[in-house]
C-alpha cells in the first residue's frame, strides 16, 4: 500500500472532533478579532508508541482542530498522538499575509519543518489592547510554505483558552504543554506536515 493510500485509510478511521450540526461563530471587529467556540473542549490522546520517529509525519485537521502524529510502519499508517490546535481565524487557504488563514497542503506535496527554535522570550502584539506579550510556548517549529512566510507551529503563552479552536493569524497553536511533548518525543528537523483543507 503507497503512503498516499495508507495516509488516506488512516484519515477514514480518525475521530471526529465534534458533531456536524456543530455551528461556529466568529466575529471580527476594526482591528480585534475574536472566537466565538463553538467545539467541544478536547486533551491531548495517545494512541501507542512510536517505532521509529523518523517514519513518522504531522497531520493537522483544520475541520477537527486536531494536530495527528502518524507513522509509516511496514506500509500503514498509524496514529500514535493527537493534540487540540487553534488553526486560523479565518477559513480557507491562505492567500496573502494578513488574511488570518491557515495555509493547506497534500500529502503529495507536503510541508516541512525547517527548523524547530527557542521562543520561550517572544512577544507577539494582538492589538487587542494586551500589548506586546508572550505569546509562543517553548518552541517554534517553522513551516517551509512555499508562497508564504513566517507560518509555524508553536504554543499559546496567554492565549491557551483559544484551542482548540480558531483565532490565529494563520500559525498553528497548541497549548504549552503539548507542544513540550511534541517537540520531545516527535517533532525533528525536515519532518513532514499535512495540513488537510477546511470543509466546504
Amino acid at each position: 500500500m503507497t503512503l498516499i493510500l495508507s495516509l488516506l485509510a488512516a484519515l477514514f478511521a480518525m475521530p471526529s472532533c465534534g458533531s456536524s450540526e456543530q455551528k461556529e461563530n466568529v466575529t471580527v471587529e476594526t482591528g480585534v478579532t475574536d472566537t466565538i467556540k463553538a467545539v467541544p473542549a478536547d486533551t491531548a490522546t495517545y494512541y501507542s508508541d512510536v517505532v521509529d520517529k523518523k517514519n513518522c509525519f504531522i497531520l493537522i485537521s483544520k475541520p477537527e482542530y486536531r494536530l495527528y502524529v502518524c507513522e509509516v510502519v511496514d506500509g500503514d499508517t498509524v496514529k500514535r498522538v493527537h493534540y487540540p490546535v487553534c488553526v486560523g481565524l479565518a477559513k480557507g487557504q491562505k492567500q496573502k499575509k494578513g488574511d488570518m488563514k491557515t495555509p493547506e497542503c497534500t500529502s503529495e506535496n507536503p510541508f516541512t519543518i525547517t527548523e524547530i527554535v527557542d521562543a520561550s522570550q517572544w512577544t507577539h502584539d494582538f492589538g487587542d489592547g494586551r500589548g506586546s506579550i508572550l505569546s509562543y510556548g517553548n518552541w517554534f517549529m517553522r513551516l517551509k510554505t512555499p508562497g508564504h512566510s513566517g507560518i509555524g507551529i508553536h504554543g499559546s503563552t496567554n492565549n491557551e483558552s483559544s484551542v482548540p479552536g480558531r483565532g490565529s493569524e494563520g500559525c498553528i497553536r497548541l497549548r504549552d504543554n503539548d507542544l513540550d511533548v511534541l517537540k520531545a518525543k516527535y517533532a525533528f528537523v525536515g519532518m513532514r506536515v499535512v495540513i488537510l483543507a477546511d470543509e466546504e
